[in-house]
């Protein structure tokens, strides 16, 4: 039987684990520590499973990649030569791993974006309408980019990562991948003319 001391102690270490930096729990997790693994799990599975989930636009699909991210993450630690580049090295797994799947199975794979769009609690139904039809006009625009292209559009635009970090991620140059997002974004404004 648990006692509320044993409860609050783990609860106060698990708070602790939490608090620490990547790379100490990389080092930890390296080193065998299961319980630092688990914490750089949760701090970065929902974003992996964002980001796998716009590309593949499968839910099925996105929660087998970023299973499968993590169990190599785990498998490959010791090979990860810097312990900051813990998130570029997962942003990179599962844009490959995604990409990979996405070219295996041409052609393309539908995107579909979040459906939380801001809505007024009270809520006009012509509003609501009207923003699932662009929601719906922007998935499919997404469908006509190449795959190298959503990768690193949704890597910027609802990721947030650098130029140089979607270079890592995808394996390429800084100026490809200016390249790909002044080309998705061109493609994706031509398409979204009508909502303007």
């Amino acid at each position: 039987m648990t006692s509320p001391a044993d409860v609050g102690s783990r609860l106060a270490v698990s708070a602790q684990e939490v608090a620490l930096d990547d790379a100490t729990l990389v080092v930890r997790a390296r080193d065998g520590d299961t319980r630092a693994f688990e914490v750089l799990v949760r701090r970065y599975q929902g974003p992996m499973y964002r980001l796998a989930l716009h590309m593949l636009a499968g839910h099925g699909d996105a929660e087998d990649v970023v299973q499968e991210v993590f169990l190599t993450a785990w498998r490959r630690l010791p090979q990860l030569r810097d312990d900051t580049a813990f998130l570029g090295w997962l942003y990179r797994a599962t844009t490959n791993r995604c990409l990979n799947l996405i070219r295996a199975r041409r052609p393309v794979a539908e995107a579909d974006l979040d459906r939380r769009a801001s809505v007024d609690a009270a809520g006009a139904p012509e509003r609501a309408a009207q923003v699932s039809e662009q929601l719906t006009a922007l998935g499919e625009a997404l469908k006509r980019l190449t795959p190298e292209q959503r990768a690193c559009w949704l890597l910027r635009e609802v990721h947030g990562r650098s130029y140089l970090e979607i270079a890592g991620a995808t394996g390429t140059t800084q100026t490809a991948v200016r390249g790909r997002i002044a080309r998705a974004r061109a493609q994706l404004a031509e398409a979204m003319a009508p909502w303007r």
